[in-house]
């Protein structure tokens, strides 16, 4: 069993969100096992029929299970009418709710009962390497990413195999079951711009010369992948700071494997000292910091920097209370002076900040300020990261 970082509540009801794929019913599963529930997966056809067209019959049902203490709801976005029902079991009975869901989007736009505060939010991605522990391999997760399935598997066929079914078929699939998308075809193209894109400064205008539709489209395009937990933005440093440039964010998908499938580079070897190796380090560190971060329910804001002269800051944290940490992440297995200059010049204008640079060179180093470390010792250093894990 993987234990995995999110810890989730016994005592209070609770959503629990996340890309399809990532664990989430195993997690309840392991998390009740000693508990008396009641399952409900709507992603069982007949399940899913009888409560959609008849969803009066669910407060029956619920109260005809005898000696339950929790209701488990698999997928309630299939379903948004139930959480009125929901609410108000909530508050007549002694019943607690675990709701998981891989899509906000026919919620939020459903205007559904989102029990205002009476269940808390938590969210589920692939797996951290903290979660894999001994397990974990560099360039493995940079190959395939870190869906579970994908971890289980044995041979790089099926990888791929996994990931081209997953992206070209199931996510497809996904998006038309929920009727997110009228056309699927120029979705499809969509898909793979922008994992191309993934990691650089989105042009709304550029995507939607390609893709073939006009820019409003496509930001509902990147609004659904958002709203299905595929992936997030990452928005410029909101500061006085005179050298910011513009306001166009970047997008990430949530996980690599998907991205590499999408954007047909399955078979494209990950070589060190290469500028795509680099890209795809700087990826996979910045997905560790956004995992790690939610697990922890920090208000941690994340940003990036662009300099008129071409001077970047990969990552950016902003926590309360705190300095704001400059974070260079570089793939490479020596680092020197020269590769934290333009670091310390952005860390000196940003008096109030700490600078990082996190590399696979396994020594710790400090140039001037510049705190040099292995990537793993950096994220934990900056996140003050305690491991505290639930078995599934």
């Amino acid at each position: 069993m993987i234990p995995r970082l999110a810890k989730l509540s016994k005592s209070h009801s609770f959503f629990l969100f996340g890309l399809r794929g990532t664990g989430k019913s195993t997690l309840l599963k392991s998390h009740f096992f000693s508990e008396k529930c009641l399952w409900i997966d709507l992603l069982d056809a007949e399940m899913e029929e009888r409560f959609a067209l008849r969803p009066q019959d669910f407060e029956p049902f619920v109260k005809g299970h005898k000696d339950i203490q929790w209701v488990i709801i698999d997928e309630v976005q299939k379903i948004p009418k139930l959480l009125d029902s929901v609410h108000r079991l909530i508050e007549s009975t002694s019943l607690k709710f675990a709701l998981t869901g891989s899509s906000a989007r026919k919620l939020k736009r459903g205007q559904a009962n989102l029990l205002a505060g009476r269940a808390f939010v938590y969210h589920l991605y692939p797996f951290s390497y903290l979660e894999l522990s001994e397990q974990f391999d560099l360039q493995e997760t940079m190959t395939w990413g870190m869906l579970p399935k994908v971890h289980a598997l044995d041979t790089m066929e099926d990888k791929k195999q996994f990931l081209r079914s997953y992206s070209q078929t199931y996510l497809l699939e996904e998006i038309v079951a929920e009727q997110l998308v009228r056309n699927v075809t120029p979705f499809r193209k969509f898909l793979s711009v922008a994992a191309q894109c993934t990691g650089k400064i989105i042009n709304i205008q550029n995507i939607s010369r390609d893709v073939g539709v006009d820019p409003k489209t496509i930001q509902n395009y990147f609004q659904i992948l958002e709203e299905t937990w595929l992936g997030f933005f990452l928005h410029p440093f909101q500061n006085s700071f005179r050298k910011r440039l513009g306001h166009q964010p970047k997008f990430y998908f949530y996980d690599i494997g998907i991205v590499r499938s999408l954007a047909h580079l399955l078979d494209l070897p990950l070589l060190p000292q290469t500028s795509y190796y680099g890209e795809v380090f700087e990826y996979f560190i910045i997905l560790e910091f956004m995992k790690l971060a939610s697990y922890q329910q920090k208000d941690i804001q994340f940003s990036f920097l662009r300099t008129q002269d071409g001077v970047k800051v990969d990552l950016i944290l902003e926590i309360p209370g705190k300095p704001i940490y400059l974070i260079e992440i570089k793939s490479k297995e020596t680092i020197t002076r020269e590769d934290t200059l333009s670091l310390k010049k952005i860390a000196s204008e940003l008096n109030t900040s700490k600078a990082y640079c996190l590399s696979r060179d396994p020594h710790i180093l400090d140039f001037d300020g510049v705190k040099c470390m292995p990537w793993e010792l950096g994220i934990e250093e900056i996140l003050n990261f305690k491991m505290i894990s639930q078995a599934i």
